[in-house]
């Protein structure tokens, strides 16, 4: 594409080259991740077509959705271009996303191990640029019966408390809880406070005849089990 019919802008390109058009003619999957993201944002700036822009979004992070996804309104917004309401519908989106694996993953909800834990828990807490601590509600026959999210907290830690815990757990009739957080640095190293925090709650559960079978750690990729780890 010519210099010249960069600077035109999306609406005087050929039908087949523009975003929307491409996707009725083509179909989405014809659609690379830039005309996706620019069909969202809709327009770009004055130096820049909306496929402009978006590729120049993802080139910050390395092409890479996952890391997007995890972009906060402000982060978002930094770029020239991009205000509020087309950094809003960009988290929209890749929130959609991330339900709908989700939802794929409800299929199988039986814990046997700590990877079964880990893929319910993934879609929850992979993308976050803050601390949230959730539990896994089960039944005598390991079967997640809820996922519940209890605290959110800022990049380095969050609190919970412990009588939220099981009063959740209590008002389910739960055999058993997982407990899961996740670090947004990536480090699956145990904090001295999650070390505490899960000898408070299994000590709690005891009294209860609530079991805390286990604890998991998110990272970006990676997941830590107390249990596996025999931290537990």
């Amino acid at each position: 594409m010519s210099n010249y019919q960069n600077k035109l802008g999306i609406k005087a390109w050929a039908e087949a080259d523009k975003p929307r058009e491409k996707l009725l003619l083509q179909g989405r999957r014809q659609l690379t991740d830039a005309e996706l993201v620019a069909i969202l944002i809709g327009s770009g700036n004055k130096n820049e077509t909306a496929v402009d822009l978006s590729k120049r979004i993802l080139n910050s992070y390395d092409n890479n959705l996952d890391s997007l996804a995890r972009l906060s309104i402000k982060e978002l917004s930094k770029f020239k271009g991009i205000g509020a309401a087309k950094a809003i519908a960009i988290v929209a989106a890749l929130e959609l996303g991330r339900r709908r694996k989700e939802l794929e993953t409800a299929k199988s909800n039986k814990v046997i191990t700590s990877i079964d834990a880990y893929h319910i828990l993934k879609p929850l807490l992979s993308d976050l640029p803050h601390e949230e601590f959730w539990i896994l509600l089960l039944n005598r026959a390991n079967v997640v019966m809820g996922k519940h999210f209890l605290s959110k907290g800022g990049v380095s830690g969050t609190v919970v408390d412990p009588k939220i815990v099981f009063k959740t757990a209590l008002e389910y009739n739960a055999a058993s809880v997982i407990l899961a957080h996740n670090h947004p640095s990536g480090s699956l190293k145990p904090s001295t406070a999650d070390m505490q925090i899960t000898k408070k709650l299994i000590e709690a559960g005891q009294l209860l005849e609530i079991s805390v079978i286990d604890h998991l750690i998110l990272g970006n990729k990676e997941y830590l089990s107390f249990r596996d780890e025999r931290l537990m």
